[in-house]
């Protein structure tokens, strides 16, 4: 039986027991990238976010399908219903087929994602392998009532369906609010009210993505997709659609407004959403040309950036804030982080060597402390209280280590378990180093340590603090106790 788990769920504003549609099974929709540009680290905050979601409930023993969308067309400059498709306008910039530019941005999310350790979605379906998924859905709407038909455009009418239902129920606004407070915007022109929104656009003569419809040709609306995709590959009811909470207005509230038209009521029984990445307390991302792409971060080619961070490091970072909180990008922030997952990875290494004796007393300490870090990820998935547990944890070897202290064989078996479980498993963490050179760095110092260990061995001081030094200078520090040398990146 799963230990029970609790979510937030935006909808309803609070933190509610999670109790799947079918027992035992999870199904999640997040929204994907739209690819028309290289992934950023607004990017990876809900990829390492969704990731870790979708390993906790696998550990809890959950059956999960994970459908994430990748938008690749309707998706205007200005997010509304004017301007340019983000796709159709990099394409015509860089002379290029807009499946070109997906397709080739699609494999940089791809590395990018994989560099961050994430898992791939079970699906991971396109917005232009559904056009005609999406043109029957808006035809249902049509049918109902709640759209109209205007000049080969055809619009979700949010007014009418406010007279029956709340629009703005998911992320708490109310219309005569909003529409108090708007302005005439470009392109409106067509719409009987100012938050009507696209279901499907006529293609002007420029537009490159343009299908046949009954109305025109022309694109599907942006927010069309992600209600037909997941009830697709998840059914008309499903457990959990996440995603971040820029997306939460209008995309979201909008795809809310279509589920319940087209099915009598929302299909999504759980709203989540991860909060924002800040820099300089303000929203980090394309639109505002603040970005700081993931290779630049891999690399340290940013102006912002004294070094390059290893991908671990930025997942690292990603998990020290809860998900629904801010997190400001700093530097600073990014050096902390590096320093407490080498920490952590370095801790395993000495728990490794830890010496065992049957008659060591069992510590209550790790079993407490592998109590809290899961009472911490079940409730809300709060990774940076894990944490907090798993470095209570790297203390207690730590101490043990200096100490030469021997354990008990089932505290080594439960240190052992907790990282293979919660740091490799859940949380996604792996040693920053290649994998593939470690036996040879291992082997390299050993065989360095030897002739040390020669020196110490006839007293030659002078010549053992220096292999030392020269070592430490190489970012290798060595530790000597009685049990031996032990050594350490």
């Amino acid at each position: 039986m799963p230990r029970e788990l609790f979510i937030y769920n935006t909808l309803t504003r609070e933190k509610e027991k999670f109790e799947p549609l079918v027992p035992g099974h999870v199904g999640l929709y997040v929204c994907g990238p739209t690819v028309y540009g290289d992934p950023h680290l607004g990017h990876a905050r809900p990829g390492v976010v969704y990731d870790v979601f979708v390993r906790l409930l696998r550990d809890l023993g959950y059956k999960v399908r994970y459908v994430r969308n990748i938008t690749d067309v309707g998706h205007l400059e200005n997010d509304s219903d004017s301007g340019e498709d983000k796709i159709g306008r990099k394409a015509r910039l860089e002379e290029l087929e807009p499946m070109e530019v997906v397709q080739y941005y699609t494999i940089r999310y791809h590395q990018a994602m994989a560099s961050l350790n994430t898992l791939p979605p079970s699906i991971e379906p396109r917005a232009s392998g559904h056009i005609t998924e999406q043109i029957a859905m808006i035809q249902q709407i049509l049918d109902a009532g709640m759209a109209y038909h205007v000049n080969g455009s055809v619009y979700f009418d949010v007014e009418k369906y406010n007279r029956t239902n709340r629009y703005g129920i998911l992320s708490g606004r109310v219309l005569e609010d909003l529409l108090a407070n708007t302005r005439e915007l470009e392109g409106q022109g067509e719409k009987r009210f100012p938050f009507d929104f696209a279901l499907w656009k006529k293609a002007s003569p420029e537009h490159i993505m343009r299908w046949p419809s009954p109305w025109s040709e022309g694109f599907p609306g942006w927010h069309l997709e992600c209600s037909v995709m997941s009830s697709k590959y998840l059914g008309q009811v499903f457990d959990i659609h996440g995603g971040g909470m820029d997306l939460l207005f209008p995309h979201h509230e909008c795809e809310l407004a279509q589920n319940t038209v087209t099915r009598g009521k929302d299909s999504v029984r759980y709203w989540m959403h991860n909060n924002l990445i800040t820099i300089n307390g303000q929203k980090m991302g394309k639109s505002l040309d603040n970005f700081i792409t993931l290779e630049a971060l891999f690399n340290g080619t940013h102006p912002l950036l004294t070094q390059s961070f290893h991908p671990m490091t930025i997942r690292f970072f990603i998990l020290q804030a809860h998900y629904r909180g801010t997190l400001d990008f700093s530097n600073e922030a990014l050096l902390a982080a590096g320093k407490g997952l080498k920490r952590l990875l370095q801790a395993r290494r000495a728990a490794d060597a830890l010496p065992v004796s049957e008659e060591a007393a069992v510590s209550p300490t790790i079993r407490e402390t592998e109590e809290k870090i899961y009472q911490a990820l079940c409730d809300d998935m709060n990774t940076p209280i894990a944490l907090a547990a798993l470095f209570d944890l790297v203390t207690w070897i730590n101490t043990a280590s200096d100490a030469a202290r021997p354990v008990s064989p089932a505290d080594k078996n439960l240190i052992e378990k907790i990282y293979n479980r919660v740091v490799d498993g859940i949380l996604g963490l792996k040693e920053e180093s290649d994998h593939n050179q470690l036996p040879l760095i291992e082997g390299l110092v050993n065989m360095v340590l030897e002739f040390r260990n020669q020196a110490r061995a006839v007293k030659n001081w002078a010549e053992s603090d220096r292999i030392r030094d020269r070592l430490s200078g190489l970012g290798i520090r060595i530790k000597d106790s009685k049990e031996g040398t032990r050594w350490e990146l």
